[in-house]
């Protein structure tokens, strides 16, 4: 006679087609999520050089005079003034760069094309003191959270008082 003990030595075709089945489709659920951390990836990089912009801009408004050194005050920039020569707060009023971020030679500053800057400047009352309201907002054209015609439906925005 014959002891025939069946010892399982290897795994059945159902067990392996089963097994195949999981490991799909977890990988699946583990590439959409590998795709879907990439395609935000950038975001945040966008988010800081935006950041970066709307300080340095703030840092050169806030470093300048209130009031035009020469007591020719327009509430903007002078005539024949350029953003190099700006030397009062007012001067920086209504700065619409559309075509990228600029230094203060006003030269568009190379990688930042994409970047949109805008400044307003208003008189203001903060606690019944006069002062005035800095408003600097970027905007990023590429960004791919952007609405229909190209611009950030979110703009990175900064607002500062200086006393007079």
């Amino acid at each position: 006679m014959c002891d025939r003990t069946s010892k399982q030595l290897g795994a059945t075709l159902v067990e392996l087609i089963v097994s195949i089945l999981i490991l799909s489709v977890s990988s699946v659920g583990i590439m959409m999520l590998i795709t879907n951390v990439t395609s935000n990836s950038a975001n945040p990089v966008i988010r800081a050089q935006a950041t970066a912009i709307l300080q340095a801009h703030m840092e050169e408004i806030l470093a300048q005079p209130l009031n035009d050194p020469s007591d020719t005050e327009t509430g903007g920039a002078e005539s024949g003034e350029t953003r190099a020569t700006y030397d009062d707060v007012n001067d920086y009023d209504a700065i619409s760069d559309t075509t990228g971020a600029r230094d203060q030679s006003d030269a568009v500053i190379s990688g930042l094309e994409g970047y949109n800057v805008k400044v307003d400047i208003t008189d203001s009352a903060l606690n019944g003191v006069t002062s005035k309201r800095i408003e600097v907002i970027v905007s990023y054209d590429a960004d791919p959270d952007s609405d229909s015609d190209g611009h950030h439906d979110v703009k990175y925005r900064a607002v500062a008082h200086r006393v007079r």
